[in-house]
């Protein structure tokens, strides 16, 4: 049997063991995002025609507080997207997500593509703060950005998927002024319901003496007329499954809508490049996001 002091020492070396893994983990997957590795290649080769460009629109008085917005040539623009990217909540920027802004666009959607503040200097909820912050400007602006803020959606990759959930389920109200025009959300690869304690990822986001069932959106959810279409990507090693089917189970208790629809041979960060026009004929990600889109902007 080991002695106390023995096991204090053993205590200590796992603990030391389990902050190394822990380190190793967060490299692991920085080495491996798609807007660090491939974003500068995708984005180069986009198409340059069939949109125009407002960039780093200010929404707000903050430094991150910065949004893009793509116009759609088109004569009749369907709705607008307000896209939140990913990172963890502590890494990510607007200007990596050309491709998607032109991905849309094509498709007569107006898309604005934004920044929020980052962990680990901030923390839940500033970000989804800043979503609503980004919100109010475009309802506030749209004439003279020339846009339409009728029909929204909502569309986020990982953490940003949290965030856009989080703003329409949160322990506490947002002043929305349009929050009835948002007609759809599109989380993609999204985290709704996990605990964040201790979490190689996510632990900086979040104020670790806060327990996870008073911040993640599973716990807040109530009736809305939203068309929820939640995205998973085949061989997500990041994020995992459970995290949009208990959401799904919380939003059909309400009489919410929600759709689950898996893409095949994308994992984690593919799913979201998978969007592009460069790739997009070789994955399902880009038409079925189209598809329910359309779906929900004509029951709207």
């Amino acid at each position: 049997m080991l002695s106390n002091n023995r096991l204090e020492l053993l205590k200590i070396k796992l603990d030391k063991q389990f902050q190394q893994l822990k380190v190793k983990f967060k490299a692991h997957y920085q080495d491996f995002r798609l807007y660090d590795l491939g974003s500068i290649t995708i984005n180069g080769l986009t198409p340059k025609k069939g949109y125009s460009i407002k960039s780093n629109i200010a929404y707000g008085l903050k430094a991150r507080q910065r949004l893009d917005l793509y116009l759609s040539h088109q004569t009749h623009n369907k709705a607008l997207i307000v896209f939140v990217h990913g990172g963890a909540w502590n890494h990510g920027d607007k200007s990596a997500y050309k491709f998607v802004g032109e991905a849309f666009s094509r498709y007569g959607y107006n898309v604005a593509i934004m920044n929020y503040h980052l962990a680990p200097e901030h923390k839940f909820p500033s970000y989804v703060d800043d979503l609503a912050v980004a919100l109010n400007y475009l309802e506030q602006q749209q004439t003279r950005l020339g846009i339409t803020t009728d029909k929204i959606a909502l569309m986020g990759h990982s953490a940003g998927a949290f965030n856009i959930a989080s703003l329409l389920y949160h322990p506490k109200s947002y002043a929305l002024a349009l929050k009835p025009n948002i007609k759809a959300m599109i989380g993609i690869a999204g985290p709704y319901h996990f605990d964040y304690k201790g979490d190689a990822l996510a632990e900086d986001a979040f104020d670790q003496a806060i327990p996870y069932q008073q911040v993640m959106p599973y716990y807040f959810v109530a009736k809305n007329d939203v068309k929820h279409y939640l995205f998973l990507a085949e061989n997500d090693q990041i994020v995992k499954p459970s995290n949009s089917f208990d959401f799904k189970q919380q939003l059909h208790e309400q009489g919410n809508h929600c759709e689950i629809l898996t893409i095949p041979k994308t994992g984690h960060i593919s799913i979201m490049g998978s969007v592009s026009s460069l790739f997009s004929r070789f994955f399902m990600t880009r038409s079925e996001i189209i598809k329910v889109l359309d779906d929900a902007m004509n029951k709207a």
